[in-house]
């Protein structure tokens, strides 16, 4: 009970009637925190009431949404597989899919029985994603291509596989990574809050979109726990009255601005909004047509332009040396999406490449060949510094995603086992005690004490407050979760779909504890990947393959004759394996932002993959059958850079002074990444060159 500062009887000195005259406004903040932590709770439970009405919507999972989610990603597979076999980059274009959706049932709103909301196109950027990543996470932009025309006939190559045997692939390899990605989601989603910033700005994208004028109903379900937990740390890390009371100012401020983008966020509707106004309504309907107008002109242009490749210069050392330009408004479409930085960093390796290390390795006798030819040639040579790149950022990178979390949690860990040891019978022989072994605690002054019971309620109340809120964990409502019992059943069938797909497509190239070894490898990292990808927004996909392919060069001999194909299938699992689950908590993010009920992605995802593998398989068949792969217009890099490094790791060699080169290469961009992994979030951050992009 707290105590009674209004019925002291006592003759009152001058201190104590100033002490008396200052715990007013003690018991007005007292007061203030009261209905501060009223109005939190009362913001909780409109959170949570929000997710329910949310993941309530029969939106959420149509036979309408689900369809124009596939014929968005058969269009988007189609780009990927494009792009991904001449320069071995796609792009998930959630974005873009959300927006190509929207745009659609917009358009026939009108015929529309039951209106398009933010939920339902969550959906459609979930499935489209799903089939329009499936070129990637199936292989077919560097796997298959290896193994189908790069495979020398010493490592028992080149392999042809028909086109069912490629759908039996894709099928085996597409789903478990999806499944294991279900049980992550409470701990990087829930519990943690990662940002995912492509999920976060795919909701934002879908709210404005639908009418949400600003971030209100995005924010409105997660404001409330994290502006409790900010205040309550903010409380508690206040050193004198005077600090705590201005902090408390600022903390009622903010609230009180948070409380009124929550209610602007509660009076949008939940289909496309309801703007204030006619006026208003005019204007975003003439603005909504100007960008659809702005949008097809920029598809017709797009398709009208087939293609032009120019060379950069009259010379002919230029075309000696293949400084060529493909200026494709395609291309102009993928550096949009990528960003600055990326293309930029691209733009850098290609300069490095194929301006200075290609004429130099010509001009030394390195490379002898025409420079075209990926053996002999200064285009193949290249290839291994481009591959150190690869190699040494994806170690460091996954070095620091062990490392941090020790590096982070390892005093606090240190000091609980100081404590534990300090306390036994052990810690007394040898001497190590805990910090409060014979210790005292000196009484407090009476003006001390008389503070302290001032401040102890307001003190016991932050810290109360802080530990409901770290408990606090708004999520959709259980039927709309997946159950763990399915998520079970579903990954050990999803599995065993897998090995009995690659026997059956690879027979007894592949031995079954190299399938299983390679799936588990794919599940570990993929947590890694996971882990990543909400933090920075990179799925280390690539440096998942590789070091993947660097333990199995330890764990299957040289000589085995089919050392180079089971590191190829190795590798392409774990790679499946950590891009899918990484695509998933992505999609998951953004739902999980705007209420989407997870079950109904979940499913959405899954037929997703199904369709994509089918599709992304048939895809590459046309395209090989109608191109010729390697070379004109589809160069496979990746796959060279796969077969490269299998036979690295087996050890098959490299060409003359390549090793120098990439071990320097390596070197530099090992130090460049860590440098950018020191520099996250920092402004110069984007300038330092990232080596996935440079070698690409």
């Amino acid at each position: 009970m707290a105590p009674d500062r209004g019925s002291d009887d006592r003759v009152l000195s001058g201190t104590d009637a100033g002490r008396t005259h200052d715990s007013a406004p003690e018991a007005q903040r007292l007061l203030g925190d009261n209905e501060a932590e009223e109005e939190e709770v009362t913001a909780t439970e409109e959170a949570q009431s929000f997710l329910n009405h949310q993941a309530g919507q029969a939106q959420n999972f149509t036979l309408r949404s689900t369809l124009v989610g596939l014929a968005i990603g058969v269009i988007i597979c189609f780009s990927n597989t494009y792009f991904g076999l001449q320069t071995g980059w796609i792009s998930g274009m959630a974005m873009p899919a959300a927006l190509i959706g929207f745009a659609f049932f917009k358009t026939i709103s009108s015929y529309l029985e039951l209106p398009f909301t933010p939920v339902e196109n969550v959906l459609v950027q979930t499935v489209a994603g799903a089939v329009g990543t499936m070129p990637l996470g199936c292989g077919f932009v560097g796997v298959i291509p290896a193994l189908n025309y790069l495979l020398k006939p010493e490592e028992n190559g080149p392999l042809q596989l028909s086109t069912g045997q490629l759908i039996l692939w894709s099928l085996g390899i597409c789903f478990f990574g999806v499944v294991f990605a279900v049980p992550l989601r409470r701990e990087v989603i829930i519990r943690e809050k990662l940002k995912f910033p492509s999920g976060t700005a795919t909701a934002l994208v879908i709210s404005v979109l639908h009418g949400g004028g600003d971030d209100a109903k995005i924010a409105r379900h997660e404001c409330g726990v994290e502006t409790a937990r900010r205040r309550s740390a903010e409380l508690l890390r206040s050193k004198s009255r005077s600090q705590q009371h201005l902090t408390s100012l600022n903390a009622s401020n903010d609230h009180q601005s948070g409380d009124a983008r929550f209610r602007a966020g509660s009076q949008t509707s939940h289909g496309y909004g309801e703007v204030e106004g006619g006026s208003r309504e005019g204007d975003h309907k003439d603005d909504w047509k100007a960008k659809i107008r702005l949008l097809i002109m920029a598809f017709g242009i797009s398709g009208i332009y087939v293609r032009a490749k120019l060379c950069c210069w009259t010379f002919k050392s230029a075309r000696d040396w293949l400084w060529t330009l493909n200026p494709s408004p395609a291309y102009v479409g993928q550096g949009i999406i990528m960003g600055p930085a990326t293309t930029l960093h691209m733009l850098l390796g290609a300069v490095v490449g194929w301006a200075v290390l290609s004429p130099l390795a010509k001009s030394k006798g390195w490379a002898d060949g025409p420079v075209d030819d990926w053996t002999s040639g200064s285009k193949g040579w290249i290839v291994w510094v481009s591959l150190a790149i690869m190699l040494a950022d994806s170690i460091i990178s996954l070095g620091w995603l062990i490392l941090r979390p020790l590096i982070i949690h390892g005093p606090q860990l240190y000091q609980v086992a100081q404590d534990y040891i300090g306390g036994s019978e052990l810690g007394r022989r040898i001497g190590l005690q805990g910090p409060h072994k014979g210790t005292y605690t000196a009484l407090a002054s009476s003006e001390q004490d008389e503070r302290h019971r001032l401040q102890s309620p307001r003190s016991s109340l932050s810290e109360a407050r802080l530990e409901k809120d770290a408990t606090i964990e708004l999520d959709a409502p259980p039927a709309h979760l997946i159950s763990n019992r399915t998520v079970l059943v579903l990954l050990v069938l999803s599995i065993a779909l897998c090995v009995v797909a690659v026997r059956v497509v690879f027979g007894t190239l592949v031995p079954f504890y190299a399938i299983f070894l390679s799936i588990i490898l794919a599940l570990l990292l993929s947590v890694m990947g996971v882990r990543a990808q909400g933090e920075t927004d990179l799925n280390p996909v690539s440096g998942i393959s590789k070091l993947t392919q660097l333990v199995f060069a330890l764990i299957i001999p040289n000589s085995h004759p089919n050392a180079v194909t089971i590191n190829l299938l190795a590798g392409a699992i774990s790679e499946s394996g950590a891009l899918q689950a990484g695509d998933m908590m992505q999609d998951l993010k953004a739902g999980h932002l705007l209420g989407a009920s997870p079950k109904a992605q979940f499913y959405g995802q899954m037929i997703g993959s199904a369709v994509g593998a089918v599709v992304s398989a048939v895809v590459y068949k046309l395209y090989t059958t109608v191109y010729k792969v390697p070379g004109g217009l589809f160069e496979v890099p990746t796959g060279y850079v796969w077969i490269f490094t299998a036979r690295l790791v087996t050890g098959k060699g490299l060409p003359f002074m390549a090793w120098q080169w990439a071990s320097g290469a390596g070197c530099l961009f090992a130090l460049m990444t860590a440098l950018r992994i020191r520099g996250q979030g920092k402004s110069w951050q984007p300038w330092v060159p990232g080596g996935i992009a440079v070698a690409v």
